[in-house]
């Protein structure tokens, strides 16, 4: 089978041959229809992640498709079942073989294309925003790279929850992604001071911030006693450097958020989070943003999207 691949940890990964997977005990193969691609794989490729694995590997965290059979002993989705998993890797390929509890059945309305952007994206946000800062109607949300994958998922949902959006992006279109999305204001982080602007909106409750650097600073000088500053990531290369004397005046927390780690230790945090969010779609309340639908040939254009920041929402191979 065709696989996005990385066959040794000094080499760059390439599209090649390479034995189709069989399913073990507790796990289940999967026919592969579409890959979502995440900032992580960006990463993954220069082994900086810090779940990067082991070479060799397959790229690719999250995917849909069908079931093509059950490992031995494993009682799973009937093969034929249209589902989403989120494995981590092996995803850019056109099989795959994923743990049991990892498989998630999809609503019969949902496209291939849909469900491979639908995990990471929605599953960080909500965790991040319902969980870990436990947001509450009536404050005011400040989304850092809004119209990203994550970014637009947070907008969403933040304004699912009745919070006050903020939505801060780079240029016209992106912030009309995010205006879309639900925000109630919007600033240009490539001509607007988000620091004066958001103090003039009465401060920040909740950052949620996927792009760290200058714009992690100015939020969290914008902030309100008792915010939650909320690290998701850092697509500018800058991981900021926080001052704990600031925490301490103004009562502020910041949260860490990996919601792939929550699979290692409370994975019923990420189960519980994707009930709910699958029952949002299911009653039209969330709608994913794809960007870009690529076949597996133009990977490496699709993953310089992402890199680049040319991409409003998500990028999806299909295979």
């Amino acid at each position: 089978m065709r696989a996005y691949h990385i066959s040794a940890p000094t080499l760059r990964p390439t599209i090649t041959d390479i034995p189709r997977p069989i399913p073990a005990r507790g796990e289940v193969a999967v026919r592969i229809a579409a890959c979502g691609l995440n900032f992580a794989d960006l990463l993954m490729i220069e082994g900086k992640y810090q779940d990067t694995p082991q070479a060799p590997f397959t790229l690719g965290m999250e995917v849909s498709g069908v079931v093509e059979a059950l490992g031995p002993d494993t009682d799973g989705p009937a093969p034929g079942t249209r589902v989403a998993v989120f494995g981590g890797q092996g995803g850019l390929a056109e099989y795959g073989c994923f743990p049991l509890n990892r498989v998630v059945e999809m609503p019969d309305a949902m496209s291939f294309e849909a469900a491979a952007a639908f995990q990471i994206a929605y599953g960080t946000s909500h965790v991040a925003l319902a969980h870990r800062a436990q947001m509450q109607p009536g404050e005011t949300l400040l989304v850092l790279g809004a119209a990203g994958g994550v970014g637009l998922t947070a907008v969403e949902i933040g304004k699912l929850m009745g919070a006050t959006v903020i939505a801060c992006a780079r240029g016209t279109d992106k912030l009309e992604a995010a205006r879309t999305a639900g925000a109630d204001h919007l600033i240009d982080a490539k001509t607007q001071d988000i620091r004066t602007i958001v103090k003039s909106l009465g401060g920040a409750d909740v950052v949620y911030d996927p792009v760290g650097g200058e714009q992690w600073q100015a939020a969290f000088r914008a902030c309100n006693p008792e915010a939650r500053l909320l690290p998701i990531g850092f697509a500018s290369g800058e991981v900021p450097q926080i001052p704990a004397n600031h925490l301490l005046v103004k009562n502020i927390s910041v949260l860490g958020v990996y919601w792939g780690g929550y699979l290692k230790f409370r994975p019923e945090v990420v189960t519980g989070s994707l009930t709910t969010l699958m029952g949002w779609y299911a009653q039209g309340r969330l709608k994913p943003h794809v960007s870009h639908v690529l076949p597996l040939a133009r990977v490496a254009e699709g993953l310089e999207l992402l890199r680049t920041r040319q991409s409003t929402g998500k990028v999806v191979i299909t295979l």
